[in-house]
């Protein structure tokens, strides 16, 4: 049972990856083209202008600026479906996700000539100072590459309000909530994963060998001590989530949106997700990881969604091998018979 269990949660952990509308929050005042346009929308439904009203204060972003564009989804009342009103074109998208890639990298070679420099020997550090020139890597990692992408969308405001949006307001909105969503999201992706492991397993002719993911590398620093913990838990639950769900969700994701739907986005950026994990074994699991971040995202437009579903997943993964460690189980055998 624990071994299936490792199997299940352990393999999508790798941490370190890595024309226009405006979006319209109908005013309160409307101008007559728009009026006009208002109640014909609604004018088949019957619905009285009280009604009217409430929906307009409840009506959800990226509502459209005009009645042609319904293709891009400015009529549909199902959040998920809405597509982002994005203000940057296709060379934006291109040049701003090779920044971070060559961010991504040139910040880690960065950090290993400065380290030699300032004359320390990783190889003599001890787990705890190695677990902390983690975090700080994976800190620095997170804060250069975000301060691309931002640099970028300052460029473009007055941004529509659900692009890069960290809203912890109304947790508990059924509608667009992130603590509700959150929840909702991290029990659809533990049970969907669990599935395609389980489908995976039976079409296996033969056990693979594990490849040699970042989980693996992460094994000697799992319950060797508090510090060790609390560095790999602040990692994996907060800068790696903030990090990927900002770059692959948040900026890739809502910009496909400008030419495909947005279930094709999700479904694209789910796949880039996967692939720049470079673990190719376990991209099913990962692509599903994705789509559930992607969905969740999707439905409350709010980045804080999936960084809570992708911190709880990660965290709780290190925290379940540091519980089965303390309990005396050689957690990278669990790993690699279960693989």
């Amino acid at each position: 049972m624990v071994s299936q269990i490792i199997s299940c949660l352990a393999q999508p952990s790798s941490l370190f990856c890595i024309s226009d509308r405006r979006s319209l929050i109908l005013p309160k005042t409307y101008n007559r083209d728009g009026l006009i346009r208002f109640s014909r929308g609604f004018a088949s439904r019957g619905l009285s202008t009280v009604n009217r009203r409430k929906w307009r204060s409840a009506c959800i972003f990226n509502s459209g600026k005009d009645t042609g564009g319904e293709e891009k989804g400015g009529s549909s009342e199902w959040a998920i479906l809405e597509r982002w009103e994005v203000p940057w074109e296709w060379q934006t998208v291109s040049l701003t996700s090779l920044a971070c890639g060559l961010s991504f990298i040139l910040t880690g070679l960065t950090e290993m000539a400065v380290i030699p420099f300032l004359g320390i020997d990783v190889e003599k550090l001890s787990l705890d100072d190695k677990a902390e020139i983690l975090f700080l890597d994976q800190g620095l990692t997170t804060a250069v590459v975000l301060a691309v992408i931002f640099t970028v969308a300052k460029t473009f405001e007055p941004l529509p309000r659900d692009i890069l949006r960290y809203d912890l307001k109304e947790p508990f909105n059924l509608k667009k909530g992130w603590l509700v969503w959150g929840g909702i999201g991290l029990v659809g992706a533990v049970g969907a994963i669990a599935l395609t492991g389980t489908a995976l397993s039976l079409f296996r002719t033969e056990t693979p060998e594990r490849e040699v993911d970042s989980l693996m590398k992460l094994l000697p620093l799992i319950g060797s001590s508090n510090i060790s913990t609390l560095s790999l838990v602040g990692i994996t639950g907060i800068l790696a989530p903030l990090l990927e769900e900002t770059v692959f969700r948040g900026f890739f994701m809502v910009s496909l949106t400008k030419w495909v739907s947005t279930p094709v986005a999700i479904t694209i950026s789910s796949a880039a997700f996967a692939l720049a994990h470079f673990t190719p074994g376990e991209f099913p699991q990962l692509f599903v990881l994705g789509s559930v971040l992607g969905l969740s995202y999707a439905q409350t437009r709010n980045l804080i969604t999936p960084m809570l579903i992708h911190g709880f997943w990660n965290s709780g993964v290190i925290l379940l091998l540091t519980f089965l460690q303390v309990q005396g189980y050689d957690i990278k055998e669990l790993l690699q018979a279960t693989n």
